[in-house]
């Protein structure tokens, strides 16, 4: 019996260039789904300003525009009615 059992590795063909292909590019679309999730969860520090040519710096005298105040819905106006005599 220990005769007929064959221990040698199966053979595997050699993969295509698609497949090659199809693997590079899942390992590399998980490196940027890695990528984007750490640069989500991650926050960047601001503290490198730089001021290039073609934008103003930022000064304290600069006027915010006043945020518009939505119409509050919970005051109604109250309907009059008439006396009854």
């Amino acid at each position: 019996m220990a005769a007929e059992l064959d221990f040698s590795p199966p053979e595997i063909p050699e993969p295509t260039f698609m497949e090659n292909v199809l693997r590079y590019g899942l390992f590399f679309g998980a490196i940027f789904q890695l990528i984007c999730v750490l640069a989500i969860i991650l926050p960047v520090s601001k503290s490198h300003k730089t001021n290039s040519d073609g934008f103003e710096p930022k000064n304290s005298e600069t006027v915010k525009k006043p945020k518009a105040t939505a119409p509050q819905i919970s005051k109604k106006p109250k309907k009059e009615t008439k006396k009854k005599r």
